[in-house]
């Protein structure tokens, strides 16, 4: 597989790809860029009678990376075709896994429609992003394949109505290694990806590359930093505050090394910014945010919830949600304003372990699609800051 855009992108004097060049980290493809590719290669294969191999698609941030084929079959008003994943130096357990799509035409008007085929799980319980009985296929991989179908159709003179089956060879026995089965995903596994890219964890040589994205950073003469567990909430941090590139660090799951750096070399603000769950894992005191190191902690949301006036009852639906995000959504019904909570908690949490540095932090916190569901001013060792 290649990527015509990722060298450019590698040359940046900051930010996320600086990190991920610092590294010397190879990065890979996710389930949903691979359902992806699969699914343009079938469709393309039943409107023209040719599989395209290797198969190129854009992804959400413009790169165009091509994947070869590793299986392929038409007939019966249907066509598959097979992407291994390559996940790079990420230990993934998805890594190698054989990625299908099997494509088949409906009638003009249908749209187009997900099925879980074999490997690939189905939601049974709420507070996913997806309904419940619906195929685990996350909305931007689900977007990332409408799009491809639409440009096919163009093309190729199709309607774009088409039913979409993924499946993933070996996916429920991957699934038992996933948080799938306790999040009431059954079945196998899920069709994940907000960029396409699987960006690899080495932990000694991320933690490293956050240390040198705050030299970088100083060594420009920015005194404000943010550190941001995601591409999604960098956005944010970027169109609330303005920052600029090199001010920007991929703290991924480590806000640990985050703020013991700046605690050392400090600037005089950083912003935090992440996902809701992630953020609520650092308000109750852990710095390493990563799902097999720290879980979300839905007894200490329902306790936060009673401090925002929350009674028993909601509450005690906070304390047995199925995940975080279910948690946030109960409190925002009942006007407790959760997310803000959790913000102060995780900033307060942070200026714990800067231990007087002078450096003020704020916290914002987002949901799945990059809203903003709780925010956190900034505050220094000698109080609130005014923006």
């Amino acid at each position: 597989m290649t990527d015509t855009a990722t060298g450019a992108a590698g040359n940046a004097a900051g930010g996320r790809a600086a990190q991920l060049q610092h590294t010397g980290l190879r990065p890979g493809w996710t389930t949903g860029a691979c359902a992806t590719a699969a699914t343009t290669a079938a469709y393309t294969a039943l409107l023209t009678g040719g599989f395209p191999d290797p198969v190129t698609i854009t992804l959400p941030k413009g790169q165009t990376p091509a994947f070869a084929l590793a299986a392929e079959h038409a007939g019966d008003g249907r066509a598959m075709a097979g992407i291994v994943k390559d996940a790079g130096d990420d230990p993934d357990v998805t890594h190698g896994a054989l990625v299908r799509a099997t494509v088949r035409i409906l009638p003009p008007g249908s749209g187009v429609v997900f099925r879980a085929g074999p490997g690939v799980g189905t939601v049974t319980r709420p507070g996913l992003p997806l309904d419940v009985g619906e195929p685990a296929i996350n909305p931007v991989p689900r977007q990332m394949m409408r799009d491809h179908v639409a440009a096919v159709a163009a093309r190729h003179g199709g309607s774009g109505d088409v039913e979409i089956e993924v499946s993933v060879d070996h996916g429920a026995e991957i699934a038992r290694s996933t948080w799938n089965p306790r999040l009431g995903i059954l079945g196998g596994i899920s069709i994940l990806g907000t960029t396409g890219i699987v960006v690899p964890y080495s932990c000694s040589a991320w933690i490293d590359s956050i240390r040198r994205g705050v030299d970088v950073a100083r060594a420009a003469g920015r005194r404000h930093v943010a550190g941001c567990t995601g591409s999604t909430s960098e956005k944010v941090a970027v169109a609330v505050h303005g920052l600029p590139e090199d001010a920007l660090l991929d703290m991924g799951d480590f806000a640990g090394a985050v703020l013991k750096y700046i605690r050392r070399h400090p600037v005089d603000r950083l912003t935090v910014a992440g996902g809701f769950a992630k953020l609520s894992k650092l308000a109750a005191g852990h710095l390493d945010l990563h799902s097999g190191r720290s879980q979300v902690d839905k007894g200490f949301l329902a306790e936060l919830a009673r401090r925002g006036g929350a009674g028993e009852e909601l509450a005690t639906a906070v304390a047995t949600a199925n995940t975080g995000l279910e948690a946030l959504r109960l409190c925002e019904a009942a006007g407790v304003p959760l997310g803000d909570l959790v913000a102060a908690t995780a900033r307060d949490e942070a200026l714990a372990v800067l231990r007087g540095a002078p450096v003020a932090v704020d916290v914002i916190c987002i949901d799945r699609a990059g809203v903003i569901v709780g925010r956190a001013g900034a505050v220094g060792p000698r109080g609130p800051l005014s923006d």
